[in-house]
């Protein structure tokens, strides 16, 4: 068996990790990256904690809830969790670059283990108190700070770039099933047996991909070479993106849509509850089939072998659009129709960034890129989720799904254009085999087409 240490220390073949054409068209099988064998006993371990991850989340907000009585609390709860990601994200980023993927993910989700299993202790034997989950969530933050950059970047280190973006894609629909299922399982288990069994199941759960990182082969890893320890290498970081519009304008889009758009559990909840007076089963509805639409949206993407920037925009903007429509849908069927579009749309705007953004970046600054990609991605919503209550409670909740999808839709409007005039394209409208066409094509492609007829 093949131990941590041994990973790290082969040496590094030559790197695959030059990217590709951005448009160059590809297709590949939607299990395509299953086939890797050290990917196969990633996703393996990720079915089972993703699952455990959900279950602690809906166990944590309960207990909280049920410790104080206070949503605000669960508030706190959840800030505390998400606060070292936006404090210290960049410098988990410069870590990531220096160090061993493999390894540090194996620390990283044993300190994750540690954290789900002392809490269950505190829990089962009566102990707990509400200052003990606040220091747990914390915790896990700290630990995520290194551990989600490190897990988008050591995707590429298995699979390689032609299966890159196939790969990301089944890892999202990894997460948004287990979704489905955690919160289940989690309900049943503390009505059933109580709080503490459900925080035992994440603890135990993170065996599965510990065992999956120790099983891979070293040999068949993409490894890249590592950045050496020096100074200003977070603001080295800062510079390769700016000077990176593709990279700079990815991540400014996913930044306006991950904090004006994606705010649901302020609207959702608020729908349920104040427009359709439905209660918390349609709330329920609402989620899961978001959650499907999010799934459906993930395995599309798996089918698609490039991350293309007009897929990206395109996306965006129908994501937006759809919140729009949805906003002033009259009755709660009507609105639960479009759920799905909407969590297969933002799936697919989550995707395609991610995968766009790793495949054209240098191997060496991925860590510290995809560490600013999840600060921006994650850290939206707790500034965006008081700005949408407030338009929710001054305007009523129709009005703020409608602001979050224009804001969504003229962002990724604006940036495409932007992205056009960058890359010096025009828009193009068409006919092509019976259907309208609308793309970018590069300026001076009609005069060049025209002159050779």
């Amino acid at each position: 068996m093949s131990t941590g240490s041994g990973a790290d220390s082969a040496p590094a073949p030559t790197t695959h990790d030059s990217p590709p054409a951005p448009d160059a068209p590809r297709r590949s099988s939607m299990f395509g990256a299953l086939k890797v064998r050290n990917y196969r006993l990633f996703f393996g371990g990720q079915v089972v904690s993703n699952i455990g991850t959900w279950m602690q989340r809906i166990a944590q907000d309960w207990l909280v809830l049920s410790l104080t009585g206070s949503a605000t609390a669960v508030g706190v709860t959840t800030a505390l969790q998400f606060l070292p990601m936006l404090l210290f994200g960049l410098y988990g980023g410069v870590l990531v670059d220096r160090l061993p993927k493999r390894r540090t993910l194996l620390g990283t989700q044993s300190a994750m283990a540690v954290t789900g299993v002392a809490l269950a202790l505190l829990t089962l034997s009566g102990h707990v108190e509400v200052w003990h989950v606040y220091v747990a969530a914390f915790a896990v933050g700290l630990a995520t700070v290194l551990d989600n950059p490190a897990r988008q970047s050591f995707v590429s280190e298995m699979v390689g770039p032609e299966q890159l973006q196939n790969a990301v894609s089944l890892n999202a629909a990894n997460f948004q099933s287990a979704r489905l299922v955690g919160p289940a399982v989690a309900g049943l288990m503390i009505t059933g047996v109580g709080t503490g069994w459900a925080f035992l199941f994440n603890g135990l759960s993170f065996v599965a991909p510990i065992a999956g990182l120790l099983l891979m082969r070293a040999r068949e890893l993409h490894v890249v070479q590592r950045a050496p320890r020096g100074k200003g290498q977070l603001r080295e970081g800062l510079r390769y993106v700016a000077g990176r519009p593709d990279l700079t304008w990815t991540i400014v889009l996913v930044g306006f849509v991950g904090t004006f758009g994606f705010n649901f559990p302020v609207y959702l909840s608020a729908f349920a509850d104040d427009v359709f007076h439905a209660g918390a089963g349609s709330y329920s509805l609402f989620n899961t089939l978001m959650a499907v639409g999010s799934v459906a949206g993930a395995l599309l993407a798996a089918r698609r072998g490039t991350a293309r920037m007009r897929v990206l925009i395109a996306a965006a903007v129908a994501f937006g659009v759809m919140e729009l429509v949805a906003a002033v849908a009259p009755s709660l069927w009507l609105f639960a129709l479009f759920m799905a579009p909407i969590g297969m749309f933002g799936m697919t705007i989550n995707v395609t960034a991610n995968t766009s953004i790793q495949m054209g970046t240098d191997p060496a600054m991925r860590g510290r890129v995809m560490a600013l990609y999840m600060m921006v991605f994650l850290g939206g919503s707790p500034v965006g989720a008081p700005i949408a209550g407030w338009i929710t409670d001054a305007y009523g909740v129709r009005a703020g799904l409608a602001v979050g999808g224009a804001i969504a839709a003229l962002a990724a409007a604006a940036i495409g254009l932007v992205l056009a005039r960058v890359g010096n394209l025009r828009l193009a409208v068409g006919w092509r085999r019976g259907h309208p066409t609308v793309r970018f094509e590069p300026r001076g492609r009609r005069q060049e087409l025209a002159a050779a007829a």
